[in-house]
């Protein structure tokens, strides 16, 4: 065991006081883990959308003060009673959601929403006692998405911890904890797109581009883009994307430029935007027969999904997805070998790095739309 074992560790954190704020690099005790806990060595983190969604606090609760952070690489620094999975040294990524590996999903081969340690956004404390494992002078100081990565140390749930190949680089690789799994696995475990076929997605963020890397993967003939800023347009080129549609450039519904454009409808499509709109859409620009849709994105609370009923009578297919079906312990080791053997590429999708200290660059990156994925480096 390491010679911290069993010990409180001091460290530094970024923490998010108030909504809104710019983070404070802070110094934070993080206690040992408990019962069914691991604590890691964050190496590398990056700043998903989610992150700046719960900072922000516009539309939901926070909890504050907090630690953010939900996309990373690790190793493993000590591992809590009842942990045989895990050992230290071992390289992971911790992960929003879970995989407990007892309940009726965690069992079916169908479903990776697991009972105990599905994402939950409003919990910030531990499951096993409900409390935090992170204070400053004694006062607690709040988990996020039961991974809290903007720390040099956190604590999280064996669950949600997947242990990787100890060769992958994991400056690179911790953004696969996410984003970039969530829409590759859209696209390969729930659209399932044929050799030669055609894939609209919807949304040219870092997800829907994950999405667009999976048709790339599938070998789609054509990937059709479609995004409101037609500044995203050239970089899609990189992830396989062959054509372009702002639906601004149009007088009438997207879907019907998409119709006309494929002979009657796109085989699949993969909606990433979370946009009520995009969302029938995605659906409606479906061909007739043997058309599938594939919803991501996370749609404001009162949205409603329209569309005509003739739609599904005549052989059209929704389905919706949750981190595009990935188990988190079972199966993104494999997403990780992808990258591995030089099928999925990573690189594409980092486009900043900053050292931890100018963590709250990364947030002005992202709230000014500015690239992909910034890496922060933690040493």
């Amino acid at each position: 065991m390491s010679s911290t074992a069993g010990q409180v560790i001091k460290c530094k954190a970024a923490v998010a006081w108030e909504a809104g704020k710019p983070l404070v690099i802070e110094e934070v005790e993080v206690a040992p883990p408990q019962k069914m806990e691991v604590r890691l060595k964050i190496r590398f983190t990056s700043l998903c959308h989610t992150d700046v969604y719960f900072w922000e606090a516009k539309a939901q609760n926070s909890v504050f003060p907090r630690i953010l952070g939900h996309e990373a690489a690790g190793i493993v620094e000590s591992v809590g009673e009842g942990v045989t999975e895990l050992a230290p040294g071992d390289h992971v990524l911790p992960v929003f959601t879970g995989e407990c590996g007892e309940c009726a999903h965690c069992k079916s081969e169908e479903s990776n929403m697991c009972d105990l340690l599905r994402i939950n956004t409003d919990r910030g404390v531990m499951i096993n006692d409900g409390k935090t494992r992170f204070s400053i002078n004694g006062k607690p100081i709040y988990h996020f998405l039961g991974t809290s990565t903007f720390s040099e140390y956190t604590v999280v749930h064996v669950g949600c911890v997947a242990k990787i190949n100890p060769l992958a680089p994991l400056d690179k690789v911790c953004v696969l904890s996410c984003g970039i799994s969530t829409g590759l696995g859209a696209t390969l475990n729930v659209a399932k797109p044929t050799k030669g076929s055609s894939v609209a997605i919807f949304g040219l963020g870092a997800v829907g581009l994950g999405a667009a890397e999976g048709a790339r993967l599938a070998g789609a003939s054509r990937i059709i883009g479609i995004d409101l800023n037609s500044s995203r347009f050239e970089e899609a080129k990189k992830f396989g994307v062959t054509e372009f549609v702002n639906p601004k450039d149009y007088e009438k519904p997207v879907q019907e430029v998409i119709a006309e454009m494929t002979g009657g409808g796109v085989d699949r499509s993969v909606e990433c935007t979370g946009n009520i709109n995009a969302m029938i859409s995605a659906f409606e620009c479906v061909h007739d027969g043997w058309g599938v849709a594939v919803l991501v994105g996370v749609p404001h609370k009162d949205a409603v999904f329209k569309t005509h009923p003739m739609n599904f009578l005549n052989e059209r297919t929704l389905k919706g997805t949750f981190f595009g079906n990935y188990k988190p312990r079972s199966d993104l080791p494999s997403v990780v070998e992808m990258y591995m053997k030089k099928e999925l590429e990573v690189e594409k999708f980092i486009t900043h790095e900053v050292p931890f200290a100018e963590i709250n660059k990364a947030f002005e990156l992202m709230l000014k739309g500015e690239g992909l994925r910034c890496i922060i480096r933690m040493e």
